[in-house]
């Protein structure tokens, strides 16, 4: 039998080893940023062309390289941190050129110009596909300029499943964030096509937040610190009243390494038990200082997971260090961004006897055991028009049933159709609290929630609107000017075309800005503003709980935020039409998300709240 076991081909070696470490322009923006950070730079500067997809340049003022080191980093297995099996276990710097450089070689064209501190000049290297095709000095200045051009070109499957430019560059404003967030010592600017997309001066941990998130942040972050012998945490946590939808803006670094722990994030939410409104997520960013050699780094390819030695005493740790910011100070001081207040004490947060909850979810009348069966409504047919309640009365509108398997509900044909009698001038729907309509129906009593029916009824408006893309605007009298975090701008142009298609009308007007001059017809004309970033909220909440196509998620997330802004008094008219419009829908009783929006309480359950004894 011919031996049939052989060694791969360098170049081939390479291009499997790649998959490991390139798998989107992203995965190159993250390491060429590390190497920057890792060099002592004071100032990176990232330039991005088509998504990464034509361009990811990285220009840094750091230590820079020799020319025997410029050509070594592209070999693989090369590095500058590593020289015994112990360094493996005390590594606390990101990357050094190293082995990313020959993994990112192997399937773009590379360039490299760098000068050391000290020389005179500079040295230029050209490689593609792992080929060296010139070395030569160049005049520049120290440090370090790498340009990554036509990823994936010689691997053509992994270039076409690269997503949409929107979708890539929001993978690379992730990475960048991060690196920034976790190096505030440094300067760092991203510029896409041409345009400056970041800007963030050098400053503290504090600044830096507030230069990436925006300045509402200022009144939001409250200082955490619990330092141990065995390990230190220090960062920002939000305070409670400004949790939000998403789970976005949630950070942990270790040994100032991102890294994602629903083990340590769970430690956090603990911490915030009580204080936070249903469904909502507190922001934080927190670092965590710990011995190297007590944490294992290569649990996954990327390096997000690690393994800590001793699990529980780090959970406890984190939990104590957030709950003693909650509970032993009060509301934190406005932040002083002219002192350094990165680690500033803070002052017993206090709460509301009744916090605001109008953007949560709307919850269903809860009704005991016997009063809470399940009632399926499909459709309506036409009715006519709504007179006086009566209790003596003629059904002017059926509810076909859904299934043969909800006839067991359905003790007559038409027993939950809303009644009325011949007499005019007046309503049968009666409105409790500016929250629950309550309807007469031939089985007894109908209690609708008002705000889950306008969900209903918004969402599968909106589901026909974006299949359709027939949205309807009414235009502002005064166009708004909405700054968008870089993170919330790159979204909203990925998601432009839907956006267009609910009946939004916006430009860009450049710096991550946006003029609005049209909403969706039908909205309350009140703060744009807060429409928008609500809408971009409650999606980014969606694309973490649920698994649905962007057209639905959008349906769902616009529904819900506007749903919540259609409350209040409503006159005769208003409750008949709303009734109406529910029974239109396709699946009248339950929100998108399985929500209840009416029950029914049957006659007889409503004689057993009188019965003598």
């Amino acid at each position: 039998m011919a031996d049939i076991i052989r060694l791969l081909p360098e170049y081939l070696a390479n291009q499997i080893a790649a998959g490991e470490v390139v798998q989107r322009p992203a995965s190159v923006v993250k390491e060429l940023l590390e190497n920057s950070v890792d060099a002592r730079s004071s100032s990176v500067t990232l330039i991005i062309k088509d998504a990464g997809k034509q361009l990811i340049q990285v220009v840094d003022d750091g230590v820079g390289m020799t020319e025997t080191d410029a050509r070594m980093c592209f070999e693989r297995h090369a590095t500058s941190k590593i020289k015994s099996t112990e360094d493996l276990f005390r590594i606390k710097t990101m990357g050094f050129r190293g082995e990313a450089m020959a993994s990112i070689a192997a399937v773009a064209q590379v360039e490299l110009k760098t000068r050391a501190r000290g020389s005179e000049l500079g040295t230029c290297l050209s490689i593609e596909g792992n080929e060296v095709i010139k070395q030569e000095p160049v005049a520049m200045g120290e440090g370090t300029v790498v340009s990554v051009k036509n990823l994936f070109f010689n691997v053509p499957a992994r270039r076409n499943f690269l997503k949409s430019n929107p979708v890539e560059m929001r993978h690379i404003l992730d990475e960048f964030q991060r690196v920034a967030l976790a190096n505030p010592e440094i300067a760092f600017a991203l510029y896409q096509n041409e345009v400056e997309v970041m800007n963030l001066p050098a400053g503290k941990l504090s600044q830096r937040i507030v230069s990436i998130f925006g300045k509402e942040y200022k009144e939001q972050m409250a200082a955490c610190e619990e330092t141990t012998p065995f390990l230190t945490v220090k960062g920002y946590i939000g305070k409670p009243e400004f949790a939000k939808k998403s789970r976005g803006e949630q950070f942990f670094f270790v040994n100032n390494r991102y890294i994602k722990s629903q083990y340590l994030n769970h430690a956090v939410l603990t911490a915030f038990e009580g204080l936070l409104p249903k469904d909502s997520f507190p922001f934080y960013v927190l670092f965590l200082e710990i011995a190297p050699e007590t944490i294992d780094i290569n649990v996954h390819p990327t390096k997000t997971e690690i393994k800590f030695e001793d699990e529980k005493t780090v959970y406890a740790i984190v939990r104590a260090a957030v709950k003693q910011s909650l509970g032993l100070h009060n509301i934190a001081p406005s932040l002083d961004f002219g002192a350094d207040v990165n680690y500033m004490p803070l002052q017993p947060m206090k709460f509301p006897a009744s916090m605001d909850f109008e953007t949560a979810p709307a919850q269903a009348p809860r009704a005991s055991s016997k009063m809470n069966q399940p009632t399926t409504f499909t459709s309506r047919a036409s009715g006519g028009g709504r007179g006086n309640a009566s209790f003596d009365s003629t059904p002017t509108r059926e509810v076909s049933r859904a299934t043969s398997e909800d006839s067991n509900l359905f003790p007559e044909e038409d027993s939950f159709a809303p009644v009325t009698t011949g007499m005019t001038g007046g309503s049968k729907t009666l409105q409790v609290h500016q929250k629950y309509l309550m309807v007469q129906v031939k089985s007894g009593l109908m209690v609708v929630d008002q705000q889950a029916a306008q969900e209903r009824i918004l969402y599968e408006k909106y589901s026909q609107s974006l299949g359709k893309r027939t949205g309807a605007s009414q235009q502002l009298l005064f166009p708004q000017t909405l700054q968008l975090s870089a993170a919330d701008f790159s979204l909203v142009m990925e998601l432009a075309e839907e956006f267009s298609a609910l009946g939004f009308v916006f430009n860009d007007f450049g710096n991550n800005t946006l003029v609005v001059n049209g909403i969706p017809a039908e909205i309350p004309l009140r703060d744009e503003r807060e429409l928008i970033e609500g809408l971009l909220e409650q999606y980014k909440s969606n694309l973490s709980a649920l698994k649905v196509d962007r057209q639905e998620n959008l349906a769902r997330a616009m529904a819900k935020r506007v749903a919540s802004r259609l409350t209040g008094r409503l006159n005769d008219q208003e409750m008949n039409a709303l009734v109406d419009r529910l029974f239109g829908c396709q699946v009248p009783n339950y929100t998108p998300s399985g929500q209840k929006t009416l029950v029914i309480l049957q006659t007889e359950q409503l004689q057993d709240l009188f019965l003598r004894n």
